[in-house]
């Protein structure tokens, strides 16, 4: 990335939570609860947003690194939104703060890891 970011650039992702997202949908014996990969994946979008505008054409970020807490369940119709927020560069390496919320409260939190790389040579490998 040859654009400079700015330390607190932001990304936003949303979805509903459709039975696909929950536990129930991996097992039978779970409770309906929105899935905590279901979660981290809508952080990672939110982290995805926050910096893809920084790109270079041809260029795009992908995840390095995950450390979230799952902190409350939330059902099927439930509205999530994740946040991200740049917190930190080291090279080619950046964290992002993220939450993610339903319609009353925080749902997880924690940061996730990108690095950008050029499409290209990613698809090849």
């Amino acid at each position: 990335m040859a654009k400079l970011i700015p330390i607190g650039v932001r990304g936003e992702a949303s979805q509903m939570v459709e039975f696909k997202h929950t536990l129930t949908a991996h097992h039978p014996d779970l409770p309906p609860v929105y899935s905590t990969p279901d979660m981290i994946r809508v952080m990672e979008i939110a982290a995805f947003h926050a910096l893809q505008p920084y790109c270079e054409e041809g260029e795009i970020t992908v995840g390095t690194a995950i450390n979230i807490e799952n902190r409350a369940a939330c059902g099927i119709g439930a509205k999530v939104t994740a946040q991200a927020a740049l917190e930190a560069f080291d090279g080619r390496f950046y964290t992002l703060r993220v939450t993610a919320r339903d319609d009353l409260r925080e749902i997880g939190r924690g940061t996730v890891g990108r690095a950008a790389v050029k499409l290209e040579t990613f698809r090849e490998k």
